[in-house]
């Protein structure tokens, strides 16, 4: 089921992401703030609320937020935490702290590599619940054997990200999901893996007929963990919901849940309103008012954003539009750098970029990294023409396993470029071997020239360079 192409309705969608920040310890104690440690480790009287514990404000936590609020150009202002009050097993304390009506980031906006701006509503510090595995039943809580419950995670530092219902397809929200994570990443606010739930994705969808300005009765979709999920759901969703209005039934306001394997929502539980929550102020914290010198510092240490990253890249190269997604991709990972130095340092920019956005994206470890002076010198070597494209596939696939000097790796290999003398000979055996095939070349099927450059590559055992085939092809070609 797909809202994609609907006519006559138009999809509003808007997103609420949660990100824990990489600190050391846990928002309101020194408990250790770690993904996968042993189950009810990191944990003490604080993050677990027993009688008597007090919280104490990180700091750590405070500045990754303040990082986060001017990324997204939002206003920063004193703030203060509420207890927003729910019981559910992995909250220890049977209530959250959060900030509710004075947050610290409110009023930004979020640029798509697109150029669509999307507004921010805020972007406010909270703790984090404790995470519950249900056990057998399929992992769902009303079929499952039993139920475990890990509050490490309980009292982790958040940032809850909120956007306006700015979004119009699941495509723009998987967009600014995307972007967003970059953000993250590129601020060392949070490591936004959403494999590991340091990332969460809560998406509001309704729809309305094409034309209306009001906005139709919201369901919000709970805890979408990877990007392909959050666009199947939002689709999902979307259509679901038209479907019922065209059967003349009514939307519910309602929290849903994605199941990944049978692709599609089911209901969770009525929504909730704020009085439900029954928010007061956190009686042992006071409001949080940082220093605007502080304030001022924390952004000026903020490195380059991905907006700034893709244009820096943009500006390498002599036909961006061609390589768009490239450079989208190459931001999104955090491999730009090696398309910079390579490129400043003489290497071809639009083959580094390639080379970055398929082969070093594919067999990248951050743990080991790639070389940037060996990478610029593969390159060299293959627009040279010293080693084929398939060649130099094959030393970079070496480069990121075991690092060393690609001229090194090509002479162990046995590789070398083709004389002109022999590259000219495979090529007029090619040609010589399909006559047919040549003369509709010949006439302008100009998509034949990767038929003779692969089997030209073929019988060098890619030891030719299809640049290099493809110019002697137009020679014969006259």
């Amino acid at each position: 089921m797909s809202a994609a192409g609907t006519d006559g309705w138009e999809m509003v969608v808007g997103l609420e992401v949660h990100c824990e920040l990489l600190t050391v310890t846990k928002l309101f104690c020194g408990c250790k703030n770690a993904f996968g440690d042993e189950p009810n480790t990191n944990i003490c009287p604080t993050c677990l609320g027993l009688p008597g514990s007090l919280p104490v404000l990180n700091r750590q936590a405070v500045e990754l937020a303040i990082r986060i609020g001017s990324a997204l150009h939002c206003a920063i202002r004193p703030s203060t935490f509420h207890r927003k009050n729910y019981f559910y097993p992995d909250m220890p304390k049977d209530y959250q702290i959060t900030q509710y009506d004075e947050p610290i980031n409110v009023g930004g906006w979020l640029e798509l590599p697109d150029g669509a701006r999307i507004g921010v509503t805020r972007a406010h510090i909270e703790e984090d619940t404790g995470k519950t595995t249900h056990v057998g039943g399929g992992g769902r809580i009303g079929s499952a054997d039993y139920s475990l419950v890990d509050y490490n995670r309980a009292g982790v530092p958040l940032v809850e990200i909120v956007s306006e219902p700015d979004l119009r397809s699941a495509a723009d929200a998987r967009a600014y999901a995307a972007e967003l994570r970059s953000i993250l990443v590129a601020t060392g606010a949070s490591d936004g893996r959403m494999e590991e739930g340091s990332m969460r994705v809560d998406a509001n969808v309704s729809v309305r007929r094409a034309g209306a300005t009001s906005f139709g009765t919201r369901c919000e979709i709970k805890n979408l963990n990877s990007l392909r999920s959050l666009i199947r759901a939002v689709d999902f969703e979307a259509a679901r919901q038209i479907a019922l209005i065209e059967d003349g039934q009514t939307v519910t306001q309602e929290t849903r849940h994605w199941d990944e394997a049978a692709g599609r929502t089911l209901t969770m539980r009525s929504k909730e309103e704020a009085d439900d929550y029954r928010y007061f102020r956190e009686p042992d914290l006071v409001p949080l008012v940082p220093d605007p010198a502080w304030i001022e510092a924390v952004a000026q240490s903020i490195g380059p954003l991905p907006a700034a990253r893709r244009a820096a890249l943009v500006a390498l190269l002599d036909d961006p539009a061609a390589q768009r997604e490239q450079v989208n991709a190459v931001v999104n990972q955090d491999l730009d750098h090696l398309v910079v130095i390579a490129a400043g340092a003489g290497a071809p920019a639009e083959l580094a970029l390639t080379r970055v956005a398929n082969e070093v994206a594919a067999g990248y470890d951050p743990a080991r990294g790639l070389d940037p002076k060996a990478f610029t010198s593969l390159l060299s070597l293959e627009s040279s023409g010293a080693l084929s494209a398939t060649q130099a596939k094959t030393v970079l696939a070496e480069l990121l396993t075991t690092g060393g000097d690609p001229e090194q790796i090509a002479r162990a290999k046995g590789f070398e470029a083709l004389s002109e003398d022999s590259l000219a000979a495979a090529v007029a055996a090619s040609v010589e071997a399909q006559p047919d095939v040549w003369q509709r070349f010949v006439d302008g099927d100009e998509k034949l020239a990767g038929h003779f450059i692969s089997e030209v590559m073929k019988a060098t055992k890619g030891k030719a360079n299809g640049a290099a085939v493809r110019a002697e092809l137009d020679r014969l070609k006259g």
